[in-house]
């Protein structure tokens, strides 16, 4: 269960969704070339969700997941994973004080608003296991006393492809925490010619304002679960699914956990639309990235096209 959110004041929900535009605008000229990726990290965050951001090293992963803190107001702690890593550099740990005669818990880079965890697959699955319940329960546990996270909280993850030497595979349960996974891959010609004659880009970076606060992403969270679903919405969601589980060629089907997710996911970028519905093309949007790591061959590889095959297969009803 996650840890309830904090109350915030009611807005404009026009106001709201103008402001996370302007952080997309921001973002869109530090990140050159990449508008649709960066819509879909925006989303998963509006969302409520963690987003995992796989490619080769060098395309800008890390300046991306700065770039959203920066964006949009939020708190932000690195943390590099490591081979050496352990889980207390993650969350923290208790100390004793002898002038108190009392262990104080010290936190770790966890307690911020936004996190990210580069290279998440270079550390072993112990330390990686420190993630699972933040990102689920949006608390961590040490000693059996649970310390709440801020509120909103977010885990940006980065991870070098898995043939890559010194990675660790991400195990199942880790990558379904996550909401989304996008790739960045390599610019185009004319971006990387922008980009070599240009400002370095973590320069660009710390002069960049916020567009948006912390509270102006709560509320408009909050208007994600107000978004109208169709019966016949329902439908196709179910349908996609449905094709998952049914069809040869995949180890196991999308799971419950992963079509609320896809809902969800397509009721934000609706909402980042300005809709107060969602309509097939939405669910269409978001697709890949929702269930691309979710979805693996007869084999034990992931399947990278999952999400487009199951939107090329699956007819709107």
């Amino acid at each position: 269960m996650h840890s309830p959110e904090p109350a915030v004041s009611a807005g404009d929900p026009a106001k709201d969704i103008a402001q996370l535009r302007a952080a997309l605008q921001m973002l869109d000229e530090v990140i050159l070339g990449k508008a649709r990726q960066l819509r879909l990290c925006v989303t998963c965050l509006l969302a409520g969700g963690h987003l995992l951001i796989e490619d080769v090293p060098g395309v800008g992963k890390t300046t991306l997941a700065h770039g959203i803190a920066r964006a949009l107001g939020l708190s932000f702690q690195r943390v590099q994973f490591t081979s050496d890593l352990l889980p207390a550099d993650v969350v923290g740990v208790s100390i004793f004080e002898a002038t108190a005669n009392t262990f104080r818990f010290h936190p770790g880079p966890i307690f911020a608003q936004l996190i990210l965890a580069d290279e998440v697959n270079r550390a072993t699955p112990k330390a990686q296991s420190a993630l699972l319940e933040a990102m689920e329960e949006r608390q961590v546990t040490v000693d059996g006393v649970s310390h709440p996270l801020p509120s909103p909280f977010f885990v940006v993850a980065t991870q070098n492809p898995e043939e890559q030497v010194g990675t660790f595979p991400l195990p199942e349960s880790q990558l379904d925490r996550f909401l989304m996974r996008v790739r960045l891959g390599y610019p185009e010609a004319r971006v990387e010619r922008e980009l070599l004659r240009g400002e370095d880009r973590r320069a660009l970076l710390q002069r960049m304002p916020p567009a948006a606060t912390p509270e102006t992403l709560l509320r408009l969270r909050t208007a994600v679960d107000r978004v109208h679903v169709s019966e016949a919405l329902l439908d196709y969601v179910q349908a996609l699914v449905a094709w998952s589980r049914e069809r040869p060629g995949f180890g196991a089907g999308l799971s419950p956990r992963a079509a609320i997710a896809l809902l969800r996911a397509a009721r934000a970028w609706a909402l980042l639309d300005g809709r107060n519905g969602v309509i097939p093309e939405d669910v269409q949007a978001v697709t890949p990235p929702v269930v691309g790591h979710r979805l693996r061959a007869d084999g034990d590889a992931l399947d990278a096209d999952a999400g487009e095959r199951l939107v090329a297969a699956v007819p709107i009803p």
